[in-house]
């Protein structure tokens, strides 16, 4: 026992060594010669990660779980498979050349890398950080890793500089979707991937990726790492923790997975040179969609030609982006209501009368898709009248509704455009700052104040026009920490983009207020339309773009958590009295 637990340690730094060749692989050009080093040594690792595998089996098999045991079988005969096929001959590679690739190898590191690195006991010690920091703290991380593999040189035509690779990255990091660099010109196949990895990583989360992986393979967690990510994931019960992260995956992947499949066949192949550029074309752009992220390899994103008319393709990636923006929770009920409501409807067909459920569609799902559907209907018809003869004057028909529908939707969060932002009229720009202020829901990929803080206000002040002392709807009571949180996220959005647009305002002069002040709400509702200036603004400027973006992610009433000292509750209270307000 004491020799396996060397020999694992052995096979985990080996298996961090063997990712760290496979980006330096990438991120460099190399002889052939340091090819086949390279090579040998991937052998080696995959070699050592299936010996420690059926080592790790041999010695717990009555312990592990069926789901894992199928897993690393799996793997291990998809690993000994891509070796057996590296050491046939050259006659055999002729009949199955689509597995006789580098790249296969590369994957099987990965696998791995996984298999080892989910073994690792991860430990949220919340005595040196509370649930706030660690998540504010795995965020900074994934920003600056980030920034640095977009600096290797395969990562892009003509090399970037650091502050241009740390804006894109917070930018997909924080799924914002502002550039300073087009996407699809300047950065290669190896930059675009990396930005691909960093926006799922921003938009579920890097620590639920890995919690819920380190669950699976070990099959339980302490105490304290339940209580730290139930604060993180918003899990009412601490036995639903894993559950909850297990429903994100699930969800995610599924939509994401569903979406670029029915991207890839609204697509026209004549756009495309090969079966892989419109594969990666459609998951690229499913992934943005759900993550709310907004980037786009094409370069003036959905309005580039033969494209802006692909209604279908639209049609697609603003339902992922909805999706996404309704939030997890939201999702999960809704689809807990869809069983509950067609089961009722066939027990009732078959003569049979189901258990009525009260509010399987609790409040929070309830208040979340009244306000979006009220902001996406209002701001649809007003895009339309608005844009009826100016940037929807190409389209037609049920073109023009798609397009003032994608239109009224995108800037809440998801920052795709499928028009010429610069020709919009004044109006329609005032209506996309309310609309991507308010932005999506919580506990979402999208950012923003959120849906339910925006209707909260307005029920607050509709009460008080009524003389009433509490918020009611739906025969339920806002409880008054929901309203004071509304009012703090409220306060402290105004103050971050107004300092952002001061400060911007100072570095660059000469530029537009209109214009700073739309980048700058696109950057703290992490929305990512703006009106042509993000790469003209100065060095200055990119990095108050650049904290407004983290900021609006992470949110600041979450910073001020993280940099406040919680104080217990005295029991006693002041006399009350009432200021002046009006």
């Amino acid at each position: 026992m004491k020799y396996s637990k060397v020999f694992f340690q052995v096979t985990f730094y080996t298996s961090i060594f063997g990712i760290l060749l496979f980006v330096a692989d990438f991120g460099f050009d190399k002889p052939r010669q340091v090819q086949e080093v390279f090579n040998t040594i991937y052998f080696f690792v995959i070699g050592l990660g299936i010996v420690s595998t059926v080592v790790r089996y041999l010695e717990r098999q009555k312990e592990m779980k069926r789901s894992v045991i199928f897993f690393d079988a799996a793997t291990i005969l998809a690993t000994l498979v891509i070796l057996y096929v590296h050491f046939l001959g050259e006659e055999a590679h002729r009949h199955i050349s689509f597995l006789y690739s580098d790249n296969w190898v590369k994957f099987a590191i990965i696998l791995t890398f996984i298999r080892e690195f989910s073994e690792r006991n991860i430990n949220y010690k919340r005595t040196l950080l509370n649930p706030a920091q660690l998540f504010i703290a795995s965020f900074l991380g994934i920003i600056f890793v980030g920034a640095l593999l977009l600096m290797l040189p395969n990562a892009t035509h003509d090399g970037i500089s650091f502050l241009d690779a740390l804006f894109t990255s917070t930018s997909a990091v924080c799924v914002t979707g502002l550039i300073v660099v087009d996407t699809g010109s300047y950065f290669t196949l190896f930059g675009q991937s990396i930005i691909l990895f960093l926006i799922q990583a921003g938009g579920i989360g890097i620590l639920t990726v890995a919690s819920y992986f380190s669950y699976f393979f070990k099959g339980g967690a302490s105490y304290e790492n339940q209580l730290t990510l139930g604060d993180m994931t918003g899990s009412n019960k601490l036995g639903e923790v894993f559950s909850t992260l297990k429903r994100i995956l699930v969800i995610t992947f599924s939509i994401e997975l569903v979406a670029a499949l029915l991207i890839y066949l609204s697509l026209e192949k004549g756009y495309f040179g090969s079966f892989f550029e419109r594969f990666f074309f459609s998951v690229f752009h499913a992934v943005s969609a759900f993550c709310n992220a907004g980037f786009s390899t094409l370069p003036n994103s959905l309005y580039e030609t033969g494209f802006r008319f692909n209604y279908a393709l639209q049609g697609i990636i603003l339902l992922a982006f909805v999706l996404g923006g309704l939030g997890f929770p939201i999702v999960v009920n809704i689809i807990k209501y869809l069983k509950y409501f067609v089961l009722r409807k066939l027990f009732y067909l078959a003569g049979h009368e189901q258990k009525y459920k009260p509010w399987v569609l609790n409040l929070n799902s309830r208040i979340t898709l009244v306000t979006t559907a009220t902001l996406t209907i209002l701001g649809a018809v007003m895009f339309y009248f608005n844009e009826y003869n100016n940037t929807l004057a190409e389209h037609s028909g049920i073109g023009k509704l798609v397009t003032a529908l994608f239109g009224a939707a995108t800037p809440r969060t998801a920052g795709f455009n499928n028009v010429d932002m610069t020709a919009l009229d004044f109006s329609t720009v005032m209506m996309i700052f309310l609309l991507m202020w308010v932005g999506a829901s919580p506990a979402s990929t999208g950012g923003g104040i959120k849906t339910n803080t925006f209707a909260i206000a307005t029920l607050n002040f509709l009460s008080l026009a009524k003389g009433k002392s509490k918020i009611e709807i739906f025969r339920r009571e806002i409880s008054e920490i929901s309203v004071r949180r509304a009012f703090a996220v409220i306060s402290l959005s105004l103050l971050v983009i107004g300092s952002g647009i001061i400060l911007i305002s100072v570095f660059d002069g000469e530029k537009k207020l209109l214009d700073i002040a739309f980048e700058c709400f696109s950057a703290y509702s992490t929305v990512g339309l703006s009106l042509g200036i993000t790469a003209q603004l100065s060095a200055a400027s990119k990095f108050v773009i650049i904290a407004i973006m983290f900021i609006g992610r992470v949110s600041m009433l979450t910073l001020l958590i993280a940099m406040f000292k919680k104080v217990k509750q005295k029991q006693y209270k002041y006399p009350v009295e009432e200021l002046t307000i009006n």
